[in-house]
């Protein structure tokens, strides 16, 4: 093991991760301009949304394509580029690379030939819609996009359904009302949540209240732009205090009904208004003398 330095004299490249506007022009940082001009060569998820953006700031960077679907042809290629000392931008469409995007592929295949990999900070559309929802922004679980259908779909919404933070999902203005549905039939109608579109856009919007009354919102109302969904954690359901000898087999018994130890501790925590590390340690008898 050894701690990788981002700004050391190197004769291999570097891979910078550059974030994009999700919307507003005016949210590209003057760093991250300069990185994007000082670069060999920006990887582009779409070369001909990314040509607009290095139009709009005069860089005059060569583009090259790299998205999902040429992953394995290009990483090789870019592997090489850096290792003979070229320093390579790497964007997606909006937003930072490798957040329901490409990317991670590359910064794990930079990382293991000792290439330097520098993120830059920037625009992301998860934290923004966060920050604005009246949703508790803290501890916070991001997801990205939902299984579309069948057996992932539902696991992945009954999974976070039982989790106490606020969590983040995103969405096509396609499939909005069809997710509503889903959530109201795991989470239950009541169950606050925030919907905010086309963020940093002349037509940003946020719809704050429970999912049934959202749904009701969307019964005359089309949805319009892409959507961050911030979703309530459950609530804690506060009951009398168990003793450390009830709490243990609280755990046991959910165990015995089919629960792996850890998902077992988890909802025994949650239901007491506890720590998980604590019923953790309790169970397997940690700190005890």
């Amino acid at each position: 093991m050894k701690e990788q330095r981002s700004f050391v004299d190197n004769s291999k490249g570097c891979l910078f991760l550059v974030p994009t506007p999700i919307g507003n022009l005016e949210d590209m940082t003057f760093r991250a301009v300069n990185t994007l001009k000082e670069a060999d060569l920006v990887a582009a998820e779409d070369t001909r949304n990314t040509k607009n953006l290095l139009n709009h700031f005069e860089i005059p960077t060569e583009l090259i394509s790299f998205h999902e679907h040429n992953t394995a042809q290009r990483i090789p290629e870019l592997i090489e580029k850096m290792n003979a000392g070229l320093k390579i931008a790497q964007v997606s469409d909006a937003g930072a690379p490798s957040i329901s995007d490409p990317g991670k592929e590359l910064v794990k295949a930079a990382i293991k030939a000792d290439i330097p990999v520098v993120p830059l900070p920037g625009a992301t559309a998860s934290v923004t819609a966060l920050i604005a929802s009246g949703i508790a922004p803290q501890p916070f679980y991001f997801f990205g996009f939902l299984p579309r259908k069948g057996k992932e779909r539902t696991e992945a919404l009954n999974d976070l359904s039982q989790r106490a933070e606020t969590t983040i999902v995103y969405e096509s203005p396609y499939r909005v009302k069809k997710t509503i549905q889903d959530l109201i039939d795991n989470f239950g109608a009541d169950r606050q949540i925030t919907l905010a579109r086309e963020l940093t856009k002349i037509h940003e919007a946020f719809l704050r209240g429970s999912l049934e009354q959202v749904a009701q919102y969307y019964q005359d109302n089309d949805p319009k732009g892409e959507y961050v969904l911030i979703i309530a954690g459950k609530p804690v359901e506060v009951t009398e205090a168990e003793s450390d000898d009830d709490l243990v087999t609280s755990v046991d018994n959910l165990i015995k009904q089919g629960q792996k130890p850890n998902k077992a501790i988890k909802e025994v925590a949650a239901q007491n208004g506890l720590k998980k590390q604590d019923v953790y340690n309790l169970y397997h008898g940690i700190g005890e003398e």
